[in-house]
């Protein structure tokens, strides 16, 4: 039996998988996937050497941890293929917005060892974070082998599941915000005269550097803000600007609404 296997071999798979084999947690040979695109399957045979098939099936009944990583809308049709290939003693890991630990022991007609899971697209380059919220038949060892396995592409952190939402607004979706205010920032800096290429330099290190501190000073970001802004100086007038356009509120109402879309699918 494969340790891991994975139905869908999308980019968050990828995340997963690279950073599952960059890390040695278990051998390629041991990780299963299957995906309804064979160029998607070859690419990661050839990639880090792991096991492929296009069949569901053979991956819920030979993997010992399940990850369903296909888009929400198709978790009926897959779970409908591969309910009576799992056993009560393997873990079904999802990692789809919106979908319940509930809805999963309805579609399954069963209790079994579920964990919800919402990582972000920073995966991809090992600085993910992983919100964490098991089912109630998944033991302590079992969780921290998965905690072990998502903190292979970035950090995990165990939440109740009433959270799952805000997650998603707060991390799952927030690189594109944060994609979008480093554009931003670049066009800004292009109107001063500046090439874009260096632009996007100087705004993703702003950017990075700024969570750096967050992270690692321990310290409020307002307390963090209120460092830059010297009395009368240059960033308090561009901070006089963004609150007069609403940039707080424009967060705030976009992670609400992606809250409650979350919660519709």
């Amino acid at each position: 039996m494969k340790k891991i296997g994975f139905i869908g071999c999308g980019n968050m798979a990828k995340a997963m998988i690279g950073g599952i084999v960059g890390k040695r947690l278990v051998e390629p040979e041991e990780i299963f996937a299957s995906n309804r695109s064979r160029g998607a399957l070859d690419w990661a045979k050839e990639t880090w050497g792991i096991c492929v098939t296009g069949d569901n099936t053979e991956v819920a009944r030979e993997s010992e941890i399940v990850v369903l990583a296909v888009k929400p809308q198709f978790y009926s049709q897959v779970i409908a293929e591969i309910k009576e290939e799992v056993t009560e003693k393997q873990i079904i890991m999802s990692i789809a917005p919106g979908k319940t630990l509930q809805w999963f022991e309805e579609q399954f007609g069963r209790p079994l060892k579920f964990i919800r899971c919402n990582p972000n697209t920073p995966a991809l380059v090992g600085a993910g974070i992983t919100s964490v919220s098991p089912g109630k038949l998944v033991t302590e060892e079992e969780l921290s082998r998965v905690i072990e396995i998502l903190e292979s592409f970035g950090r995990a952190s165990v939440i109740p599941e009433t959270m799952s939402e805000a997650v998603i607004a707060v991390s799952g979706s927030a690189p594109a915000y944060l994609f979008m205010f480093m554009e931003a920032m670049a066009d800004g800096a292009v109107s001063l005269g500046m090439p874009r290429k260096r632009a996007y330099e100087f705004a993703s290190q702003a950017v990075l550097g700024a969570a750096r501190m967050v992270q690692e000073t321990g310290m409020h970001p307002g307390e963090l803000k209120d460092m830059v802004c010297s009395p009368g100086g240059t960033t308090i007038q561009a901070v006089r600007v963004l609150e007069e356009r609403g940039l707080r509120s424009s967060v705030i109402e976009a992670m609400t609404a992606c809250a409650d879309k979350a919660r519709g699918m």
